[in-house]
């Protein structure tokens, strides 16, 4: 039997304490004025949510990435560029204005440097919707400093989502590391504890607890941020290789 000496984070509701309903008004209604001079948010945002959704959904070897563009430019066409400049220009200066939905965590920021000092890897495993930019900046509003861990889920470099399973095989691979040594803390009922079918431990953050299709909640522990760090307190120190 292996011991665990790897988790992996959620970000967003996980590492990041974030109010969602509130992160997703503001992304999308500052996303949809941004993109007003290329096109009506009653098409931009119809347009947005069916390549997310084509994202989603693919089981092919091709980065999220490439997905995504592959679905808008069946859309765009020959504009493709045009609005890919737009989303680069969107995360670079309008992007920021969402931190104004993230609570501040003592209880993340201690519970990581516990496992830090204890040994464990870190992984982040965000669902890579967002490029890198988005992701790095979410990071940054955490307090987090992206150098303490192993391995982070970007846009253009993974090939699935969540819950796709192949999502954290992917991520395992990349770790070297075997479902038994592994637990994925999140705050996502289907997306994060999906992992758990893979062997992997689970424990669900209750503060931004998300069950939006009303799954069985199967979790191999659970808490808000404060148990979290009491968990983590508990955990042995991981044993030399």
């Amino acid at each position: 039997m292996r011991n665990i000496n790897t988790i992996l984070f959620d970000l967003d509701g996980t590492l990041l304490s974030i109010d969602m309903k509130a992160f997703e008004d503001i992304y999308y209604s500052h996303l949809a004025k941004s993109f007003s001079t290329l096109m009506p948010p009653e098409k931009f945002m119809p347009l947005l949510s069916g390549a997310v959704k084509t994202m989603v959904q693919n089981t092919e070897e091709k980065t999220n990435e490439t997905v995504f563009l592959e679905a808008m430019v069946k859309e765009v066409g020959e504009n493709l560029p045009l609005f890919q400049a737009q989303f680069t220009h969107f995360y670079q200066t309008g992007f920021s204005r969402l931190k104004e939905a993230v609570h501040k965590n003592e209880a993340i920021h201690e519970a990581l440097a516990t496992l830090k000092d204890k040994g464990y890897t870190l992984a982040i495993a965000t669902n890579p919707l967002f490029p890198k930019e988005a992701i790095d900046q979410r990071i940054a509003w955490a307090g987090l400093k992206k150098e303490d861990f192993a391995h982070i889920s970007y846009f253009e470099e993974s090939h699935y989502c969540k819950p796709n399973l192949a999502y954290y095989k992917e991520i395992l691979t990349k770790l070297q590391k075997h479902p038994e040594e592994c637990m994925m803390v999140g705050n996502d009922a289907l997306e994060d504890l999906v992992s758990g079918q893979l062997g992997i431990k689970t424990y669900l953050i209750t503060d931004h607890l998300l069950n939006r299709y009303d799954v069985p909640i199967e979790a191999d522990a659970k808490g808000n941020y404060q148990d979290f760090l009491s968990f983590a307190k508990t955990l042995p120190p991981v044993a030399p290789q």
